[in-house]
């Protein structure tokens, strides 16, 4: 159910949204939901990132630097994706200089190393809501909502920058790697050291995939809707964390 909705925020994110009639701007919708993305990162990802890094530890005690390994590869996920969108910024920029409108064509190298990121991003997170440290129903369900707002602010972004090209193809894309991800966490279940590995990966994604998304000048955030939707949901989170 949760992955037939993220492929559902792909699929009917430009038209609509869960909460059309509370919220008529998008763009408050996204910050809300970029608020809510921030409150999952602070609330419960870097708690689980701790988790991540005790099960690595004890995976690995000869080791050296044992679990802070763990933190590294967040950081790696960090740098991936901040990577990503630096990426299609610069490839963006000889668009802007002149002409307005989304920058990129379909068949550019920006646009498929940026879109593949996102896809298999996309899957990792359908491949989690099958397998986590915490397999509660409450534990899943907040971290479906989390999500499909996150992958909000995701379509948001990519349709700013990608424009037709995204519309044609980039959304029919990730929203089918979301089930993809699914069926794989059916069908295969890494062992607790390989999980630990993708959870900390993915923190650092979610981290500034979150921040870049919401808080760089020309995305033209919404303060309040943030605001709203960090303090709203970390309260939510926080008896539960």
């Amino acid at each position: 159910m949760a992955a037939a909705v993220f492929a559902a925020v792909f699929l009917l994110g430009a038209p609509m949204h869960p909460v059309r009639r509370l919220i008529h701007d998008r763009r408050s919708l996204v910050s809300l939901g970029a608020g809510m993305s921030a409150a999952y990162v602070f609330v419960h990802v870097m708690p689980e990132l701790h988790g991540a890094r005790t099960v690595v530890a004890e995976s690995v005690r000869e080791a050296r630097f044992e679990g802070m390994g763990t933190y590294f590869l967040a950081l790696v996920g960090f740098l991936v994706f901040y990577g990503l969108q630096h990426l299609g910024r610069l490839a963006r920029e000889p668009h802007e200089a002149t002409e307005a409108g989304p920058a990129h064509e379909g068949g550019s190298a920006a646009y498929r190393l940026h879109l593949g990121g996102f896809a298999v991003y996309v899957c990792l997170m359908g491949y989690l809501l099958v397998h986590g440290f915490e397999e509660t129903s409450v534990s899943t369900l907040l971290f479906a909502v989390a999500i499909a707002f996150h992958f909000l602010s995701v379509d948001n972004s990519l349709r700013g920058e990608y424009g037709a090209a995204y519309e044609r193809r980039g959304r029919y894309l990730l929203a089918a790697m979301a089930p993809v991800g699914w069926v794989l966490g059916l069908a295969v279940s890494l062992s607790p050291f390989a999980l630990a590995l993708m959870v900390a990966f993915i923190s650092g994604a979610v981290i500034v995939n979150s921040a870049v998304m919401e808080l760089a000048d020309e995305k033209d955030g919404r303060l309040l809707p943030f605001l709203i939707g960090g303090l709203l949901y970390g309260l939510i989170l926080l008896p539960l964390a």
